[in-house]
């Protein structure tokens, strides 16, 4: 079975494939992040809502997310020493389902910058480009914008709350821009077809290559229902699909927060789903149709 690339593009086998055993001060860091930050949450949700909070308690939640956050600095340090990555280190000290998240995080908010500044990602050098955004494009904006209604009649509703409105506005402007992000991030990753390597993506989560010489099939096929079936992976754009991919062996596709699922059927979409279809089939022929190499001499006698 075949391992793809990991859903930011790296290959995860460097992350939770091959983890390096954690010494007993790394373990009781990690317990007390999980004590400790929860702690945090609960501690915050009661200032927001009113409830009063002893200074000491308030100093000693503070003082211990403090010492945590030195220790947490000096062990990935000391990882690095060690010659481990900083993915890696990253992932000895957080949990990957968080790394992942925040990557995914991060991704959303990069995209909004290219989208500005129009640059898409992974284009350079690329034989053909397919943008798929175009499609979401009405839905999107349209989602955005009830987003955008929704914070100022929460302003308007919580004006004599000052506290909570204040929490409340950055929640709200956070979904605005994470709204715009997911489109941001559909318009500037396209996928792309370099060489003999097919590169499928959906917004800033889903990012696989596939080797054209593990194509079997490929179909121009419009669909907008999909149900989910194992070994199958679908990535509509507005609710349709308009290209079925189908591999010769299935390929180990990564989950955003970790562990992988066999995939032998992908169903994609394009804007221009027939330039898809043919450059794919013309690239699926070359590669089927490429010459032998030539025997070399025969050994003498």
């Amino acid at each position: 079975m075949t391992t793809t690339t990991g859903i930011d593009g790296s290959r995860p086998a460097g992350v939770d494939r091959t983890p390096i055993r954690r010494t007993r001060p790394l373990r009781l860091l990690r317990l007390l992040a999980y004590v400790a930050l929860p702690a945090e949450v609960v501690l915050a949700v009661l200032l927001v809502g009113g409830v009063r909070i002893p200074g000491p308690v308030w100093a000693v939640a503070e003082l211990l997310a403090v010492v945590l956050l030195l220790a947490e600095g000096l062990a990935y340090l000391r990882l690095r020493r060690r010659g481990l990555s900083r993915r890696a280190a990253a992932a000895e000290l957080v949990p990957l389902p968080v790394l992942r998240i925040i990557g995914h995080e991060l991704r959303i908010m990069a995209s909004l910058l290219r989208w500005a500044a129009r640059r898409p990602q992974g284009v350079d050098g690329a034989d053909a480009v397919f943008p798929h955004a175009r499609d979401q494009a009405a839905l999107m904006y349209g989602f955005a914008f009830v987003c955008l209604v929704e914070t100022v009649g929460m302003s308007y509703l919580l004006a004599d709350w000052p506290l909570v409105h204040a929490v409340v506005l950055v929640l709200d402007v956070y979904t605005v821009l994470f709204v715009l992000g997911l489109h941001a991030a559909s318009v500037t990753r396209p996928h792309t077809l370099t060489g003999d390597v097919l590169r499928l993506r959906q917004a800033a989560h889903v990012d696989v290559r596939l080797p054209v010489d593990r194509i079997a099939a490929v179909r121009h096929e419009l669909r907008f229902t999909h149900e989910k079936t194992e070994g199958e992976l679908n990535l509509p754009v507005g609710s349709q699909t308009s290209v079925t991919i189908e591999l010769t062996e299935p390929m180990d596709v990564p989950r955003l927060l970790g562990g992988h699922r066999p995939v032998r059927v992908f169903r994609v979409h394009a804007d221009d789903p027939r330039a898809l279809h043919k450059q794919l089939t013309q690239a699926l022929t070359r590669v089927r149709t490429a010459p032998s190499p030539s025997p070399g001499p025969p050994p003498s006698a």
